[in-house]
């Protein structure tokens, strides 16, 4: 059965200055990216931090940030997936993009549930499906930030072996990000990746990390607190097959339709 070799880049993201951030985690990938890797992960909105400047910061889906990504993505013959700003037509979206090496061809997924808290649904359109990345022979499905307290949105309904959120979770609801990522792991039956950010943004808003992969179990499997990094593991899909048949769970579930 396949594995899949995964990298969680934990980092502080420089407000609303996107080369800078870009140069940046670049420097950071040649320093610490030691061992090849299929997936690399940056948090949500990686470029920017969490802004409601969406008309001024907002790249196109051909961008310079795009370009980056396939660049990095080229580099080390990984697939790469992050949040950004994203202009379509009139319309500002929270956006996941991941790439794969040697192919111009993007995946994507606008965020669903927009933080009303930080009023980015005044500033951002809510994305309406999902997305399921096909990998190694995973499955991978991503979600941004806001959507890990939605269980609903986030049921594995797709067959996903990896539930992967991105975000900007900050340290005075630490307590829920590290409860929600395990949860999210058990109920779905699935590995879970949660990658944050850390350092503080120009709204005084504190990021204190806590990047960390989940097994099927709810069983922690990499941790990087608050640490600047990128965290390296390999996830084993037949380990995860073997427990879905022990344990099918999932079918007992209850059925309904999502509107």
């Amino acid at each position: 059965m396949s594995s899949l070799r995964l990298s969680l880049c934990q980092i502080p993201i420089i407000w609303e200055n996107p080369a800078a951030n870009r140069e940046a985690i670049e420097q950071l990938l040649f320093q610490q990216l030691k061992q090849p890797t299929d997936l690399l992960i940056f948090p949500e909105m990686f470029t920017t931090g969490f802004s409601m400047a969406s008309d001024r910061l907002a790249e196109n889906m051909d961008g310079p940030t795009r370009i980056w990504m396939q660049k990095i993505g080229d580099m080390f013959n990984c697939a790469v997936a992050g949040s950004l700003i994203i202009k379509e037509e009139s319309k500002f979206y929270n956006r996941l993009i991941a790439v794969r090496a040697k192919s111009d061809q993007a995946s994507f997924y606008d965020k669903k549930h927009l933080f009303t808290l930080a009023n980015e649904h005044q500033h951002y359109s809510p994305g309406s499906r999902k997305m399921i990345l096909e990998l190694n022979s995973w499955k991978i499905a991503f979600y941004i930030c806001y959507d890990l307290r939605f269980p609903v949105w986030c049921r594995n309904e797709d067959g996903a072996d990896l539930i992967v959120f991105v975000a900007n979770f900050p340290e005075k609801r630490e307590l829920a990000w590290n409860s929600l990522l395990p949860a999210r792991a058990i109920e779905n039956q699935s590995f879970v990746a949660g990658v944050n950010r850390i350092g503080s943004d120009e709204m005084g808003i504190h990021y204190k990390g806590d990047s960390a992969v989940y097994d099927f179990e709810g069983r922690p499997m990499v941790h990087l607190n608050s640490a600047h990094g990128i965290a390296q593991l390999e996830l084993d899909l037949a380990s995860l097959q073997v427990y879905r048949r022990a344990y099918p769970f999932l079918k007992d579930r209850d059925l309904f339709e999502f509107k």
